[in-house]
């Protein structure tokens, strides 16, 4: 038997199992009446909250075991991560509503990361692995004001796993996947993602240790100029573990610390020249954190403190070290004052600090360093007759920018006929994002003289939730107008004299997202989600005007789900250095259909999972001559203990 049908057969075989120990009428679906809390703070009803915001549940994460954050985020309306399916460990831009990387903002467990030494002040996504992280929720529109420095288009909140209850459990997966790119049929295995994690609750005290790793081989991270993959492979290995441990001192006292290391090497070509090359980059996050909540009497106190820091080295043409730090503080006081008044009053710190030494740039943390301290307040108010507003303001003190005031107000109205729920929803929000230390202090092309980059975003949509909650269907219109874009600019085409400036021309964008969530019947789920994006007056460089995705999910009977995934991704204007130096190139449009099942056997103990992404092998190009992946096949397990 050919090995690419020993994948089909896999599928089948889980399907007949499943159907012959349980019939469908015991089928269990996830309820649409969920609770959100990103965008307030507080564990809001859908229906009460102003916000669209996405949830991606445990459940959900968990039927997608085996693939990135990054590929799995990239399916949300608004939302473009730009290298999730090349190479692992291709660098990741993320684009929401028209964004840039430095407007994004990730949490994880409420406190902010990123990497001061990168260009624009982000955080990478590839150190993060799927197997520690419980749930992600992701907050759309300008959230500076809860959230501080750079959250203007998006907030992604991570939380990581919960520890369960009992004195010891454990957890073990193991998955296994072809690497091809496209019109490749080689069916050897060449990924390999393993994990285990232990954790438990000993009376007052509970603990959580996990670790992973990942090895993939058998892509090039560059095409050739016939369009074919080149022939060598960039190998990625990663491994991940953390270690955190908690202790509840009482009823209304309790205290966790955590110890966090992610390593990462992958192999990478020569992106100046498009040319195979063997160079290699080294990336490295130690994570050192503390979380202490205190409750009374409608309220609690609480405490969020981390070090963060995080070593990168290149092997290449241009070689280099950087190494990072960021101290984040952030202390809140939540108060209820009865079930409609909610309020959150709280001191947010920031310091980071950066080096790099290599043959051409010198940047030193004594000089390359900032600080933020920011004292917040967000008001959340619930009315009797569906009316429900959330406010906030925040004032930033920078050291280098001094204080800047920014605000949200947030207005919505709900209204429920029977078990319907019909809601309009608006938002007018301010954001500010400082210059990276990289974009200040870099020689030759750093600029002292920058000033923050500023947004505004309007928001205005509605959403409705019918038949018994079986379908949810929102569409909402923002525009965002950004001012002091920073860019950065060729001076002089002969020298190649270049320089970070602030561009003077004011950045709008406007789009429209649309998102549905039916449940016909017990079994059967669809999500769909289509977004439209277009800046005035240009184009937005790596963002399609238009994309779409779509899951159809189906419970085969109380132990089997197979899902069918599809997306949908307009054409996209790509910047290019060749051959006539910085000109641009349009990137045609592709649809990818993915598919994807799971199986639970022994007491729903054990999960098998099989796997086929990019089904119709599409070539295409998602970041300009960058390689993609074609038709791959996956299998592994998941075990409880």
């Amino acid at each position: 038997m050919k090995k690419t049908h020993v994948f089909g057969v896999l599928c089948l075989g889980f399907s007949l199992v499943g159907f012959a120990q349980q019939q469908i009428d015991s089928t269990k679906v996830e309820q649409l009446d969920e609770v959100v809390i990103s965008d307030s703070r507080f564990k809001l009803k859908r229906e009460n909250s102003g916000k669209t915001v996405i949830k991606i549940s445990n459940q959900e994460l968990v039927q997608n075991s085996g693939r990135t954050l990054s590929e799995i985020i990239n399916t949300k309306s608004g939302i473009t991560i730009n290298g999730a399916y090349g190479q692992a460990g291709s660098v990741l831009s993320t684009y929401v509503r028209g964004g840039q990387n430095r407007q994004v903002l990730v949490l994880i467990d409420g406190i902010a990361v990123n990497d001061p030494s990168q260009i624009e002040n982000n955080f990478d996504l590839n150190l993060l692995s799927l197997d520690q992280i419980e749930s992600v929720e992701i907050l759309k529109g300008a959230s500076s004001a809860l959230y501080g420095n750079r959250a203007s288009t998006a907030v992604i909140n991570i939380t990581s796993k919960t520890t369960s209850k009992e004195k010891i459990k454990a957890q073990f997966s193991t998955f296994l996947g072809t690497n091809n790119a496209q019109n490749e049929s080689n069916t050897s295995v060449a990924d390999f993602t393993n994990s285990i994690a232990v954790n438990g609750a000993l009376k007052d005290f509970n603990y959580q240790v996990n670790f992973s790793n990942k090895f993939t081989d058998g892509l090039s991270s560059v095409r050739a100029t016939d369009g074919e993959p080149e022939n060598d492979s960039d190998e990625f290995s990663k491994y991940s573990g953390l270690v955190k441990l908690g202790y509840k001192f009482s009823n209304t006292f309790n205290f966790s610390a955590y110890a966090n290391l992610d390593n990462y090497k992958t192999g990478y070509d020569d992106s100046f020249f498009l040319n195979n090359a063997n160079f290699l980059s080294r990336n490295k996050q130690y994570r050192f954190g503390i979380s202490s909540e205190y409750m009374y009497k409608n309220g609690s106190v609480t405490l969020n403190a981390a070090i963060n820091n995080i070593e990168r080295e290149f092997e290449s043409l241009f070689p280099g070290k950087f190494d990072a730090r960021s101290q984040v503080i952030d202390v809140f006081n939540k108060y209820t004052i009865n079930d409609k008044f909610y309020t959150i009053l709280g001191l947010n710190y920031v310091k980071s600090e950066m080096n790099n030494t290599d043959d051409f740039t010198n940047i030193e943390a004594n000089t390359a360093n900032d600080e933020n301290i920011d004292p917040y307040l967000n008001v959340t108010y619930l009315t009797d007759f569906g009316l429900n507003i959330n406010s906030g303001v925040r004032l930033n003190n920078h050291s280098e920018y001094g204080s800047h005031f920014v605000y949200n107000i947030n207005p919505s109205y709900s209204y429920k006929i029977d078990n319907n729920i019909f809601k309009l929803l608006s938002s007018y929000s301010t954001a500010f994002i400082t210059p990276s230390l990289y974009q200040l202090f870099v020689p030759a092309y750093g600029n002292t003289n920058l000033k923050p980059q500023e947004d505004t975003t309007i928001e205005a949509g509605f959403e409705v939730i019918i038949l018994n909650k079986k379908l949810r269907f929102s569409a909402l219109y923002f525009n965002r107008e950004q001012t002091n874009f920073i860019d950065f600019v060729t001076l002089d085409f002969t020298t190649f004299e270049s320089e970070y400036q602030n561009v003077e021309d004011t950045f709008k964008v406007n789009g429209v997202e649309v998102e549905l969530s039916f449940t016909p019947i017990k079994s059967i789920v669809l999500n769909a989600n289509y977004t439209f994006t277009e800046r005035q007056d240009d184009v937005i460089l790596r963002v399609p005007k238009q994309k779409v995705n779509a899951n159809l999910g189906y419970q085969l009977c109380d132990k089997t789900f197979m899902s069918l995934d599809y997306q949908y991704t307009g054409k996209r204007t790509a910047a290019a250095f060749e051959p006539d130096f910085i000109n641009r190139r349009t990137l045609e449009s592709y649809s990818l259909l993915n598919f994807n099942m799971n199986h639970k056997i022994l007491n729903n103990k054990l999960q098998l999972f099989a796997g086929i992404s990019n089904i119709l092998d599409e070539d295409y190009e998602e970041v300009y001559r960058f390689s993609t992946r074609g038709r791959n096949y996956r299998v592994g397990m998941l075990l409880n203990l």
